[in-house]
C-alpha cells in the first residue's frame, strides 16, 4: 500500500468523509521519483461539525503522524463539512505554485 492509499484509509476510518481527495503533489516540489512527500487533501465530513479549522487540522494532522514520521513532509488540508462544501461549488480547490522552486524550473 502506497502513503496515497494509507492516507486514504485512515481518513475514511477515522472521519467517514461524504467526500475525500487526496492528490499527491510531491511533483510540484523538488523532489525525487515517487517522493510521496507532498500531499494535498479535501476531506468533507459530518464529523468536523462545528471544530475550529485549527482543531480540524490537528485532528487530521494526529490521524496522519506515523506518515509524518515517516517522511510526509507536507499537507495542505481543505477541511469542510458538507455545508461548506456546498458553499464552495463542491470542488477541490487548486494549489499554488511551490516557491521553493522544482526541478523543472
Amino acid at each position: 500500500m502506497n502513503r496515497k492509499e494509507r492516507i486514504e484509509a485512515r481518513l475514511k476510518d477515522s472521519l467517514a468523509p461524504v467526500h475525500l481527495d487526496v492528490v499527491d503533489e510531491s511533483y510540484m516540489h523538488a523532489t525525487g521519483a515517487g517522493a510521496e512527500s507532498h500531499y494535498k487533501v479535501l476531506v468533507v465530513s459530518e464529523a468536523f461539525g462545528t471544530s475550529s479549522l485549527i482543531e480540524r487540522h490537528r485532528l487530521v494532522n494526529q490521524l496522519l503522524q506515523e506518515e509524518f514520521q515517516s517522511g510526509l513532509h507536507a499537507l495542505s488540508q481543505h477541511t469542510w463539512t458538507p455545508e461548506e462544501w456546498a458553499e464552495r461549488g463542491g470542488t477541490l480547490p487548486k494549489s499554488p505554485p511551490c516557491l521553493g522552486g522544482s526541478k523543472a524550473d
